[in-house]
């Protein structure tokens, strides 16, 4: 005999239309401005089921405060985003990388400098569930893409309590936090995904999470040559650590098909990117006083003290993905140098 699923333990409310439930739940603030789906007990049972979960299974305990994530309330902000069902395992992924201690959670997600998470989902579930890696591939028009970024956001918000001028003490905050997920262009690409270099076996789905800073546009349609398409890659990464932070830690780099097929033409691989970037996404404290921070160019190390964008060649993400027309690419930046290190889970 099977054994019956526990029920649902959340306080229901009788409401009359979609138009009631949206205005009840935004009075509440427990939107993130946007409309929602009515999160009904059927639904959230259905989200539950694709995840092979139980309601009161945790999916993970944040690490300051000790709050955890039940399974039961993440599928209700998982339906509430208008994910479909058979997103719920790429959600719990993405929280069950989120908890990890490296990964700083509570520090990303509070502090003043407003991050978003970054996340990139690889192997056969992209395409299983129609994600997008192609065009306009940072932004709107894919479901799986837009839902699934936007449930991890109402998940921090209503069972975290990261709601802005509360716990999220963002000053200005980026359009990312509503929601940032990308899949990467496996198909299209020689490369290794961005999951296999950094050890999921190959055939596995899994998502990669980073606390980030907002997306920097970047064109260079002048040049065959790879080394002159990464120096601009590399010479956003400089401005990022002279305007912003000059921490290192995992920057993003989403290179697209035109500029990535010249860098394929000359043999290039991702490990190749990695190791030129990290040679060159380098600056001198005194390049401060270029941009209004001469105040601090003799402090610390002085003058000539040198900073790299990473502290290693692998702790640069390379993603293959946008559409296929124009010289652009993007550098992530990260929330706060490596004070939150990318994340890496296997979707079970």
């Amino acid at each position: 005999m099977m054994q019956a699923t526990p029920p649902l333990q959340s306080t229901t409310y009788d409401l009359d239309d979609v138009l009631e439930v949206n205005e009840f739940f935004q009075e509440k603030g427990w939107t993130d401005g946007l409309p929602i789906v009515p999160p009904t007990a059927e639904r959230v049972a259905a989200c539950l089921e694709a995840g092979g979960l139980s309601p009161g299974d945790v999916i993970g305990v944040e690490q300051v405060r000790q709050r955890p994530l039940i399974a039961e309330k993440v599928a209700v902000n998982a339906v509430m985003a208008g994910c479909h069902p058979e997103y719920m395992p790429v959600v719990v992924a993405i929280l069950r990388a989120m908890v990890q201690e490296s990964f700083n959670m509570h520090g990303s997600t509070a502090s003043t400098g407003g991050s978003a998470q970054f996340i990139v989902v690889n192997g056969p579930i992209r395409t299983a569930l129609g994600m997008n890696a192609t065009h306009n591939v940072l932004a709107n028009g894919n479901r799986a893409n837009a839902t699934i970024g936007r449930a991890v956001r109402l998940v921090l918000i209503n069972l975290l309590g990261v709601v802005p001028g509360q716990l999220d003490r963002s000053t200005l905050g980026h359009p990312g936090k509503y929601t940032f997920c990308i899949a990467e262009d496996e198909e299209d690409s020689p490369w290794t995904p961005l999951a296999q270099l950094r050890g999921v076996p190959p055939g596995m789905s899994a998502i990669t999470v980073l606390a980030c800073e907002a997306p920097r546009q970047l064109m260079n349609e002048w040049t065959h040559d790879p080394e002159e398409i990464l120096a601009t890659f590399a010479a956003e990464m400089r401005h990022n650590m002279l305007t912003y932070s000059v921490w290192s830690g995992n920057y993003a780099m989403v290179i697209p098909k035109q500029l990535r097929e010249l860098i394929v033409a000359a043999g290039w691989q991702k490990k190749d990117i990695q190791e030129f970037i990290f040679r060159h996404a380098r600056l001198l404290r005194r390049e401060w006083a270029t941009v209004g921070k001469g105040n601090i160019v003799d402090r610390s190390g002085g003058p000539n003290q040198e900073f790299s964008a990473l502290k290693e060649p692998a702790d640069l993400l390379v993603v293959a993905a946008g559409g296929p027309a124009g010289g652009f690419g993007a550098i992530i930046p990260p929330w706060l140098g490596s004070k939150a290190k990318a994340v890496t889970q296997v979707i079970d």
